[in-house]
């Protein structure tokens, strides 16, 4: 009898996803196991495996196993005023976020030509990710001139909100005043922070927000998971 061929297993793994039998999160059989069910050799089982993978329907989690993909595709809507749980929890979606790591920094020239700072001025630097339903879907930096919010992260702690930060700075709205998207292939770090197959895409969106008269006051680079995040680009208000 042939050996089943790595196709057969990954459309079989399909159907067992498309029709329930294995559901959102769960946890894929082990290879010896899978092997055993197809009568089919490990490499096999394990070129079928890395295939979903990449298509974004398995999520494949060093120390932990293989499970299904559990967030669907989200839309992300890119207006005047963008705002993260805005964006997400009409979808029914749980937002959440850890702060990774942040440093007062010495301005780069793309940091400075973005907040419109002089040479030398300092800036906060923080690194978030940030998760819908416990599942990471992007990570990225943010930077603040530190003359201008000295204490921001003491107060982003605090409010838990970026929104609600700005108001303890006395500033009551901000707009996108500048969003560039662009999409490019995951660098290790990335790929095992957002729990996705190493060659699967990512989109960096890089973004300035401004006060109503323009005056920017953040610029952010951020990575997406491009099998999670879909964007959309519309000229409202929300």
């Amino acid at each position: 009898m042939p050996r089943t061929t790595w196709t057969t297993i990954k459309d079989a793994l399909e159907r067992d996803i498309a029709e329930g039998r294995l559901c959102p999160g769960d946890r894929l059989p082990t290879e010896p196991d899978l092997a055993q069910r197809f009568e089919a050799g490990r490499h096999s089982v394990r070129r079928a495996v890395a295939a979903l993978a990449k298509e974004g329907k398995l999520s494949i989690e060093q120390g932990r196993g293989t499970f299904v993909e559990s967030t669907p595709l989200l839309t992300y809507a890119i207006s005047r005023r963008t705002r993260l749980r805005r964006n997400l929890a009409p979808q029914g979606l749980e937002v959440s976020g850890d702060l990774l790591n942040a440093e007062v920094i010495e301005a780069t020239a793309p940091v400075r030509l973005a907040l419109r700072l002089n040479k030398g001025a300092k800036v906060i630097a923080s690194r978030r990710i940030t998760y819908a339903d416990k599942m990471p879907i992007s990570v990225g930096v943010s930077y603040h001139s530190a003359d201008r919010f000295p204490d921001y992260l003491e107060r982003r702690r605090v409010t838990a909100s970026v929104t609600e930060t700005y108001k303890s700075y006395g500033i009551d709205d901000y707009l996108r005043g500048e969003t560039q998207l662009h999409a490019r292939q995951a660098d290790p770090d990335e790929a095992k922070l957002l729990r996705q197959h190493p060659d699967l895409p990512v989109i960096v969106v890089r973004a300035i927000d401004t006060l109503p008269d323009g005056t920017p006051i953040a610029f952010k680079e951020v990575i997406w998971s491009a099998a999670r995040v879909q964007f959309t680009m519309t000229g409202g208000e929300d």
